[in-house]
């Protein structure tokens, strides 16, 4: 079957509909159904160094948040079903002392209303961030196969204002209000003809943040990610930078290495920093689901990544920015666990030793 945008948002380009049938996923910030894990006292040190050195200015993070195998990591030893984390465990999640942002990988696959941003809001502290992804019906340029993800024609509201607005910027500003860290537009891999027509392509991303920029608050960040190394041009980081936009950087077997993006980078001047370590080199995401299911160890260490990011996160905030980094189960093989050795990573990068407070703030 097609993927196509869904029925009640099909109408008039100038019609937009948003849709009201979904509830908050919670009425309360801890309804006891899932249980936090006991954070070990290293864990508690990291963040701690972290806070003194940093503030609440680093926001790190995992891909969602509904993972069985994460038992004792992240939630306590009971059993847990997908569904029951996905539902009620975003509170217990957000209680680990180093995770303090969460990508919201689900509204790429369907927006979502401002009831149900709000009722994720509720289960989390206020120095908490949500990393929102824009959804593929407007940044994909096709609509594809739901099976085999082939193209399948034209899509007519490939990177529309419009639609942008009322899926996805209204309702998480509406929903998440302070707690919205960045809106992330991760281009899907684009056909050739848009490839070709860089100039039609890049009037068609400044009408987009012409309109999405100046209805985002001004403490959260609009973001592109790309899947096409080729796009990764001085000119398209000119543009962003024109704009107002963040480089997000996207590490995934389509893109170049974490140093040669943040290099090319670069070009858009100094800011937050956000990235997304969405995938391991060399691997394809249902190979690396299938191989390290369930997500409970590090499978593949990539210090060299770690290290790359630990160096433009520092360096973002030593000069008082931001800086939000979400890492996926398939980058290393436990999102957790790898949030903990970037975190001793940007510790060593900045001089942070483990016994004494040392802060970097401007």
């Amino acid at each position: 079957m097609p993927r196509r945008p869904p029925a009640s948002v099909q109408g008039d380009l100038f019609e937009v509909e948003v849709r009201r049938d979904e509830a908050p996923v919670a009425k309360s910030p801890l309804d006891g159904r899932v249980g936090a894990a006991l954070v070990d006292e290293m864990t508690r040190e990291l963040a701690g160094r972290l806070q003194a050195a940093f503030g609440q200015r680093l926001h790190l993070g995992t891909s969602s948040w509904y993972f069985p195998g994460w038992a004792g990591l992240v939630w306590d030893q009971r059993p847990y079903s997908e569904s029951d984390l996905s539902r009620h465990g975003l509170a217990a999640y957000a209680r680990h002392a180093l995770l303090r942002t969460v990508s919201l990988d689900r509204t790429f696959y369907r927006a979502i209303n401002a009831a149900t941003y709000a009722g994720l809001a509720r289960q989390t502290a206020d120095d908490f961030r949500f990393v929102v992804k824009a959804p593929a019906e407007i940044t994909d340029a096709v609509l594809r196969v739901t099976d085999s993800g082939a193209p399948l024609q034209d899509n007519p509201f490939f990177l529309d204002a419009r639609r942008a607005l009322a899926l996805v910027v209204q309702p998480a500003v509406e929903g998440l209000g302070d707690k919205l860290g960045a809106l992330v537009f991760q281009i899907s891999p684009l056909p050739a003809s848009w490839l070709r027509n860089g100039n039609a392509l890049l009037d068609r991303f400044g009408a987009l943040w012409r309109a999405v920029v100046p209805a985002m608050p001004s403490s959260a960040l609009t973001a592109l990610e790309l899947r096409d190394a080729r796009m990764l041009t001085p000119r398209l980081m000119a543009h962003l930078a024109q704009h107002g936009v963040r480089y997000c950087v996207g590490l995934h077997d389509r893109m170049p290495p974490a140093a040669s993006q943040m290099q090319a980078a670069h070009a858009a001047g100094a800011g937050d920093f956000i990235c997304r370590w969405n995938l391991h080199q060399g691997l394809r995401y249902n190979q690396a689901k299938a191989q390290w299911a369930p997500f409970d160890r590090l499978q593949a260490p990539d210090v060299q990544t770690r290290e790359a990011l630990a160096r433009a996160v520092v360096a973002a905030l030593a000069e008082g920015h931001r800086a939000f980094v979400t890492i996926n189960n398939k980058a290393e093989g436990s999102a957790p666990l790898s949030v903990i050795e970037l975190a001793k990573a940007i510790l060593r990068e900045a001089g942070v030793a483990a016994s004494a407070p040392c802060s970097v703030n401007p």
